[in-house]
């Protein structure tokens, strides 16, 4: 692991060129203070970050590198991974800027393998315009679990909420066939090891949103929670896990139901980020939960509209650069603790 020094290596994908990516990471390192907390380093090239200082008037120093050998701990590094000249259009997206999105993601993710880095932090990217034939994938979740180890579990977050997806990225008409006891038990076991290992949680509460309104009405709106989410999640409870549900998801956050809870699982994306994001957008963290590896990520998306203008607000990125730290130490903590079997109980 690269700890040379105490600080934590947080690499840095620069996103969809141009969006808000950059423009967030440069406001989040405007205090000098953050580089008491980790040392920065993105993977993109100096010109395009020094595009993005010109345009919105920002005055962040950054060190120029070739080689991650080269790593200053006190700065904000750049990795120079291309060293052509880049077209950016701010506020368009274009097959140029989800090219070299793809091409930072991927330079940073191998840097992660090779443990030079010791987290990723990974800034907006547009879904449509970086696939290409080596990026097949619905986003950065499926990308990261299919080159790390692990099942993943995509989880929104903020200190008093985290939400988890049984199903990502899949279309509303797959949804209800995807919806397995073996995928259901995959989720909750994922979500119970994080909030175990990653959260510092000994004994996790975990909540299941039914699929249907009102789970089914008893089977009058559809037999998947009664036939197929509730006899699972009683299997699961035999197993000692605290696990409830499943619930009406419109009953359960109005009524704040999810303040009782360590984490909870929608069935489907817009069932729990729909919610989260009205309770918290703007302060939350996208976490991959379940892999061998540590990658966070504000919970908004490239913002073309107000790319270049000097109106993004850097709070979720800062949060999600925060979560990535404290991840990463309460993850090295909880192995520390459980080399020794007579410790854990």
């Amino acid at each position: 692991m690269a700890d040379k020094t105490d600080k934590i290596i947080v690499g840095i994908s620069i996103g969809d060129l141009n969006g808000i990516g950059v423009e967030v990471i440069l406001k989040t390192f405007l205090d000098k203070r953050m580089l008491d907390f980790c040392t920065p380093v993105l993977f993109g090239a100096t010109k395009v970050i020094s595009y993005h200082k010109k345009a919105l008037n920002l005055e962040v120093p950054v060190h120029g590198i070739t080689s991650i050998k080269q790593l200053n701990q006190n700065k904000i590094n750049v990795l120079n991974i291309w060293k052509e000249e880049v077209s950016i259009e701010l506020g368009k997206p274009t097959e140029i800027s989800g090219k070299y999105a793809a091409k930072s993601l991927e330079s940073a993710l191998n840097h992660l393998k090779e443990n030079t880095i010791d987290v990723l932090l990974t800034a907006p990217i547009n879904k449509e315009n970086i696939q290409s034939e080596n990026f097949n994938f619905p986003g950065h979740t499926e990308y990261l679990e299919a080159g790390l180890e692990g099942k993943s579990l995509m989880i929104l977050m903020t200190d008093q909420l985290r939400i988890g997806l049984i199903t990502g990225h899949i279309p509303i008409a797959k949804i209800a066939e995807s919806i397995t006891p073996e995928l259901i038990a995959e989720k909750v076991e994922t979500m119970y090891n994080s909030l175990k290992e990653d959260f510092g949680i000994n004994k996790p509460r975990i909540a299941v949103l039914g699929l249907n309104p009102h789970c089914g009405d008893n089977g009058v709106i559809g037999k998947e929670d009664d036939e197929i989410i509730k006899p699972t999640l009683h299997q699961i409870k035999e197993t000692g896990k605290l696990v409830f549900g499943p619930y009406a998801a419109d009953g359960f956050f109005g009524s704040e139901t999810y303040k009782q809870f360590d984490g909870v699982l929608a069935t489907y994306h817009d069932q729990g980020l729909a919610p989260f994001k009205a309770l918290s957008f703007g302060d939350g963290v996208n976490f991959t939960a379940g892999l061998n590896k540590i990658r966070t990520s504000p919970d908004h998306g490239t913002g073309y509209d107000i790319a270049g203008k000097n109106l993004a607000n850097p709070s979720s990125f800062k949060e999600a650069l925060f979560t990535a730290i404290k991840v990463f130490k309460t993850r090295k903590e909880y192995k520390e603790l459980t080399k020794n079997p007579l410790l854990v109980k």
